[in-house]
């Protein structure tokens, strides 16, 4: 380890901070993006053409909206709403500076996934669930979201690994976390041992998401 690691025991405590800081960036900002992208995408779908509630003048906006969000590139997203994390979070930097834009960055994509895999329903299923009574809630939560669990853990696994990588993007503003770490330590002393310490360490978390994907997939898919 000495020999392919050099730097590492000197900053060991430094990596750990820096591991746990991703994760609760991970956690955190996926979380309330799990919840506000599945929100967001299930109003995108119910109120489309044919929808549950359509709604045209509704879906044309929150669609305007995902897309003025998705196209802005993060690392300028991070700066444009500073006003709003000042606001929330007290301060702009650092591990709370990051967790607002990160989870601004990362609504608009997931909901977008969500907003696809619910599409994926067979309409037959919709309407036969209307015809026997469900209402508009029961259809929502017994035909979409259950119909819908494999191809939305494909979403959310895509999302948190997407997410994984704004949080290293993160770091190039001095929000903490391995991106950070590696451009500190990795990039700016040129110590190549840390930037592949982080790149394994970053590999083991994808690898994890993906195994936890599979696993749901697997349940929830019919042979």
């Amino acid at each position: 380890m000495s020999e392919w690691f050099p730097n590492v025991q000197g900053l060991w405590s430094e990596f750990i901070t820096a591991f746990q800081q991703t994760c609760i960036m991970l956690v955190w900002s996926g979380s309330i993006s799990f919840l506000g992208g599945l929100i967001l995408g299930i109003a995108l779908v119910i109120t489309a053409p044919k929808g549950l509630c359509e709604n045209r003048t509704v879906h044309q906006i929150l669609g305007f909206v995902v897309n003025l969000f998705r196209s802005i590139p993060f690392i300028i997203l991070l700066t444009w709403v500073m006003p709003v994390t000042r606001l929330i979070m007290g301060t702009a930097i650092n591990l709370e500076g990051a967790i607002v834009p990160l989870i601004f960055g990362t609504i608009p994509f997931f909901s977008r996934q969500v907003e696809s895999a619910l599409s994926s329903v067979p309409y037959g299923l919709i309407e036969a669930a209307r015809a026997m009574g469900d209402s508009n809630w029961q259809v929502i939560f017994r035909v979409y979201l259950k119909e819908s669990i494999a191809p939305l853990a494909r979403a959310v696994t895509i999302t948190l690994v997407s997410l994984l990588g704004l949080t290293a993007m993160a770091g190039a503003v001095g929000s903490g976390g391995l991106g950070d770490f590696a451009i500190r330590y990795g990039h700016d002393r040129n110590m190549q041992d840390i930037t592949w310490l982080v790149v394994i360490s970053i590999v083991i978390l994808v690898c994890i998401i993906e195994v936890a994907s599979q696993i749901i997939i697997r349940r929830h898919t019919y042979e």
